[in-house]
């Protein structure tokens, strides 16, 4: 996730957001207001399904902010017919798993975001949040550990030893209820290459919103990991993660929205939901020098493997 609520400051970056307090929101569920709370139209459909593997369903963008049923009704209408909501902390992992159970659209993972850990461990709460996340993971509508992770951008360098305690512990979960693990990696690629290595990763691990350069690219798919790709591969300036898709096994790429944050163009800056999911799909198509359905089988197919059949 690019934005959450948290003790971090908010960044300055593509799509800022002022979160409000976690106490104002309903259990679970968190803010953010964008510069443009205008929700953009919906793309043409997608002539296959496809899956966003990766979305935030509980963070309200301004007064226009899709609840879940329509949320889930506005992607379907596309093409997007499951989505993966992904948890942050306590409270969004219990509302994440909920939502999971009652929509069978949706499967939910669940995690402690990497921003999160420093200030619990300041508090002396992980262990205690952790159990928490632990008994949640092993929900049968609970797909994967994650989203977890390191983060050097928003984290200062004192808080690494909280993150790589929570990665590891992450790990060692993902690998005791045999789900995958979703990584958050920000400005930390060797370092979550590291920790991974000497974690002793599950089989299956996702590097969400992947943002490295085709040579990390190629030592995630050599592991046999899988890279997401979101809106972020449509932007201008993004050719390195363009070239990053075009250098792996088709067999190792999935897509997502990490909505509402990471819009793909046109729409940069505005709302992202997993109804504009077809927008990076065709982009991704294009890169690969697909059709637009062979794309999409490959990313269905894809997800289906990582996060089961569902």
């Amino acid at each position: 996730m690019t934005e959450h609520a948290g003790r971090a400051a908010p960044r300055a970056a593509q799509q800022p957001a002022v979160h409000e307090p976690a106490a104002q929101q309903p259990a679970g569920q968190r803010s953010a207001v964008l510069r443009d709370q205008v929700r953009p139209a919906p793309p043409e459909p997608l002539r296959r399904p496809v899956v966003d593997t990766h979305c935030h369903l509980d963070i309200r963008v301004g007064e226009d902010w899709l609840p879940v049923p329509d949320a889930l009704a506005a992607a379907a209408a596309v093409g997007v017919t499951r989505v993966v909501q992904v948890g942050c902390d306590v409270a969004s992992s219990r509302w994440s798993a909920q939502v999971a159970a009652d929509h069978p659209a949706v499967r939910a993972a669940v995690a402690l975001h990497p921003n999160e850990t420093p200030g619990l461990v300041a508090d002396g709460q992980l262990d205690a949040a952790l159990q928490q996340i632990a008994a949640l993971a092993a929900l049968p509508q609970v797909a994967a550990v994650g989203e977890t992770g390191l983060d050097l951008y928003r984290t200062p360098p004192e808080g690494l030893a909280a993150q790589e305690e929570s990665l590891r512990a992450h790990a060692e979960l993902a690998r005791s209820v045999g789900k995958p693990l979703v990584v958050h990696d920000r400005d930390a690629h060797a370092e979550i290459l590291r920790v991974l290595g000497d974690a002793a990763a599950p089989p299956t691990v996702v590097f969400h919103c992947f943002s490295g350069d085709a040579e990390l690219a190629r030592i995630v798919a050599d592991n046999g990991w899988y890279l997401s790709f979101a809106g972020v591969v449509t932007f201008k300036n993004a050719q390195g993660l363009r070239d990053a898709l075009a250098a792996v096994p088709l067999d190792r790429v999935l897509v997502e929205t990490d909505a509402p944050f990471l819009t793909p163009t046109p729409f940069r800056g505005k709302p992202n939901a997993s109804y504009l999911v077809p927008l990076t799909v065709r982009t991704m198509a294009t890169v690969r020098g697909l059709s637009e359905e062979d794309m999409a089988t490959a990313l269905w197919d894809n997800a289906q493997r990582v996060f089961g059949p569902w």
